[in-house]
């Protein structure tokens, strides 16, 4: 069990706040701000229990070096508008002009550290730099899920110095969480996609354990629907792992666990938007032509199935979404997912970078039940893995 922020009692302390403000960035404008957004129940917390709270995030991959384009200053004012506060910049990693700052700074206040990576000592998860930003506050606490699969020094190594707490953030994606998986409601589906089965071999592995109906698209279906002997024409596919989609498929026999593969296939010669294309039965694929998404065949199947089921997971497209038409199939099985969910038939959890950018391709990611921001933490999550960050909460 985590120890919770709200269990701490605190107080006129100062509290060590680490979140994941590494949100898209480009021209010097972000054009997503929710990891900022959902941040915000935790932070506004503290500071009204009178607290100091200094801010530690990363933002970008600056590998352990000093960069402009990475510093935390360049969304310092989205952070600023979402909270209604003035925000103080610490601009450095010189702790002792750090503790300066924040012993001078009142209470309640806020304070932004400059970027944690941009320290190599922080990846290495360096326990003497552990110390040092540990000796800076009374205590901390985690509220970035979508770095906790990481051991680094402010998401794991700081809590040997520090009495350590969840924030609501985390708790509310561990709750959702493990109401999908741990705790499920059945039937239990889970919906899987992207490009590539060799990066999902665990994700499969554990899902086949815990679900009734596994849903597979995107280009990795290409991989199984080859290894049944299907023609395939020129659509990516992952020969070396042909053997493996077979072993796959046997487990899921032998578990009780139903594979839906697609039935038709929506092809084109090339990835163009409105590229001219086709509608085939999966055995009748052209040679010339690749497979770009799932037909409306597949789509009654994979929505009958849903019907069937209490509880959904959804991590991957079930097309090449970004090109449009063919993100149809995964923009009719989300508005359905969203129709059930409100409808209180089902309870929708989502994750993975891809699949948040197709969900809101949709319209319809703020009607599923839960949407994780987390990227590697959620996949991690998916394979079973306990992670760091979070085990380091349980002390």
């Amino acid at each position: 069990m985590i120890k919770k922020i709200q269990d701490a009692n605190v107080k006129n302390q100062v509290i060590l706040l680490r979140l994941d403000l590494n949100i898209p960035y480009s021209n010097g404008q972000s054009s997503d701000i929710s990891r900022i957004e959902r941040s915000k129940k935790t932070i506004l917390f503290l500071t009204k229990n009178g607290n100091k709270v200094v801010i530690l995030s990363h933002f970008g991959r600056p590998n352990g070096k000093i960069s402009k384009a990475f510093s935390l200053k360049n969304i310092m004012g989205y952070l600023q508008e979402v909270l209604g506060i003035n925000i103080t910049f610490l601009p450095s990693h010189e702790i002792e002009l750090c503790r300066k700052t924040i012993n001078n700074s009142p209470f309640p206040s806020v304070l932004l550290m400059e970027n944690v990576r941009f320290s190599k000592l922080e990846e290495t998860n360096d326990p003497d730099f552990s110390f040092k930003l540990a000796s800076l506050g009374d205590l901390y606490c985690n509220d970035a899920f979508s770095v906790s699969h990481r051991a680094h020094a402010s998401t794991q190594g700081i809590t040997n110095y520090l009495p350590s707490f969840a924030g609501f953030l985390i708790q509310s994606e561990l709750k959702a969480l493990s109401k999908a998986l741990d705790q499920p409601l059945k039937p239990v589906t889970a919906i899987v996609g992207g490009s590539k089965i060799s990066t999902k071999i665990e994700i499969l592995n554990n899902l086949s354990k815990k679900v009734d109906f596994l849903v597979i698209g995107g280009a990795m279906a290409n991989t199984f629907l080859d290894a049944k002997g299907y023609g395939i024409g020129s659509s990516l596919t992952e020969k070396k792992m042909l053997r493996t989609a077979e072993a796959i498929m046997q487990d899921l026999e032998s578990k009780n666990c139903t594979l839906v593969l697609p039935r038709d296939i929506v092809c084109a010669t090339s990835l163009k938007i409105d590229a001219d294309n086709h509608i085939f039965s999966v055995d009748c694929c052209p040679a010339d032509k690749m497979i770009l998404d799932v037909g409306p065949q597949t789509q009654k199947v994979i929505i009958d199935v849903i019907s069937k089921s209490r509880t959904l997971i959804w991590n991957g497209p079930l097309g090449a979404f970004e090109t449009p038409p063919f993100d149809k199939g995964t923009n009719n099985i989300a508005k359905y997912v969203a129709k059930t969910t409100l409808e209180g038939k089902i309870n929708s959890i989502a994750g993975g970078g891809d699949t948040l950018s197709a969900l809101k391709g949709s319209g319809s990611h703020s009607q599923f039940s839960y949407v994780s921001t987390a990227g590697g933490a959620f996949l991690e999550w998916l394979e079973g893995k306990s992670l760091p960050g979070i085990e380091s909460l349980k002390k």
